[in-house]
């Protein structure tokens, strides 16, 4: 798995809340802690939209 490029990231902001995003490099997410939402990131590449989301509370 490739990890996103560290610039991309500092650029990202949550669609959703527009919030910060934290990455887990375990999961390969994007976590929004605001919206209770991990965005996938598919062979270092965030996948940002809220339908493709899966929920912090499951």
């Amino acid at each position: 798995m490739t990890d996103p490029d560290p610039r991309l990231l500092s650029m990202l902001v949550c669609p959703v809340t527009k919030g910060p995003l934290i990455y887990d490099r375990d999961t390969q997410e994007l976590r929004s802690p605001r919206a209770h939402l991990a965005f996938p990131v598919r062979d270092g590449i965030p996948i940002m939209l809220p339908e493709e989301a899966r929920r912090l509370d499951e």
